[in-house]
């Protein structure tokens, strides 16, 4: 992310400018638009399906001697209206986020420019790691998913979703299409458009696949997963920009970085190359929602493997960088520790010099009488 640098000046309307300054009130002005709309009947119905998680499934449950309804959701052509109007949502959270957290720290702080960028971009993903990573567990530990991981790819496909895991879904989405117009709005430099441009592309790739595929399920376990060591890395950033002396957390996110690639793998071979391939329910029924057939499940696991193995490199190179930069840096402070002896001794013996040959001294004494 760039430095926004804020002018007393207005800028014309509607230009670049007016429009990255005013971007969070004009996106709310389109969001109180879709509200307003509930309340007129008119467009009530249109309004509905950008805002309420839409394709509702009621199934009656016998619990005891009474019948329970529950509410469960599946997958459609209009959850795209949802996704935009909680990428709305999303942009307006960013700003508010920006505006009244991370600005304020950056002016207390007075960061470089680049400290200034990666510590807008830790705070944010923190923030939303961390939202991500509680909500998810909690819908794990609710639907036992931890406890059986049976269930992963037990009675596939999972078409319904209970709402929660729908809106999950919708949010997750909503969040990183949110980050392509914030590249915009942020001022985003030309060089790190394309590694930002990379990580949103898989994180889109990888949501939208499970959740289209029937394999949200897997696709929450391994978010949750994925979350909980990126928000420990934003934050062990964040430690170290406040006190460079504190890396304690990039070592322990590097062991968990490893593990959960393991645990990623591990957890999709097991779905993908053993759960699906030996479950009954095998072919492709796109009405039905199953798709499990040995060239997708083949696809699944090439793009699962590759994705983690571009993380590894990626975290190798880090490291390697990291090492490189300590190593410079001792060399450094053992080039600065002789020198300084050296000027120590230097200054000593000047000063013995002057004791030596001073005008108190016998010789100078001597030489005054001659």
């Amino acid at each position: 992310m760039g430095i926004r640098k804020k002018s007393n000046k207005n800028p014309p309307v509607l230009s670049h400018e007016f429009v990255i300054q005013n971007h969070a009130d004009i996106v709310s002005c389109v969001a109180m638009v879709f509200l307003l709309g509930l309340m007129f009947e008119v467009t009530s119905k249109f309004a509905v399906l950008f805002i309420t998680v839409q394709y509702n499934v009621t199934i009656s449950a016998n619990e005891g001697p009474e019948e329970t309804a529950v509410n469960h959701f599946h997958h459609g052509i209009k959850d795209l209206a949802t996704i935009f109007f909680y990428m709305l949502v999303a942009i307006i959270m960013h700003a508010i986020i920006q505006e009244y957290v991370l600005d304020k720290i950056n002016r207390k702080k007075h960061f470089s420019k680049t400290k200034h960028s990666k510590f807008n971009e830790s705070g944010q993903l923190s923030a939303f790691y961390l939202f991500s990573f509680g909500w998810g567990a909690s819908i794990l530990l609710s639907e036992n998913f931890l406890s059986n991981p049976v269930t992963l790819w037990e009675d596939y496909p999972h078409t319904l979703m209970p709402f929660q895991m729908k809106f999950y879904y919708i949010c997750q989405m909503g969040y990183w299409l949110h980050a392509l117009p914030e590249l915009y709005f942020q001022k985003t430099k030309k060089e790190d458009i394309p590694r930002q441009l990379v990580y949103i592309f898989l994180y889109l790739v990888h949501i939208a696949g499970a959740y289209i595929l029937n394999l949200n399920r897997l696709g929450l376990v391994l978010l949750v997963l994925h979350y909980f060591v990126e928000l420990l890395f934003h934050v062990s950033r964040l430690i170290y920009f406040s006190n460079e002396n504190r890396q304690m957390g990039f070592t322990i996110w590097a062991v968990l970085f490893v593990l959960g690639r393991l645990l990623t793998l591990s957890l999709s071979v097991l779905t993908a190359g053993f759960g699906l391939a030996t479950a009954e329910n095998q072919g492709f029924d796109l009405a039905a929602g199953n798709f499990n057939v040995l060239f997708i499940r083949i696809t699944v696991l090439a793009a699962i493997c590759l994705t983690q193995a571009f993380m590894m490199w990626k975290f190798i190179n880090f490291q390697l960088r990291r090492w490189r930069e300590h190593a410079q840096a001792q060399t450094l402070k053992k080039k600065q520790l002789p020198s300084k002896s050296k000027s120590k001794k230097d200054k000593a013996n000047g000063v013995n010099g002057v004791n030596s040959h001073g005008a108190d001294s016998p010789r100078a004494r001597k030489e005054k009488s001659s």
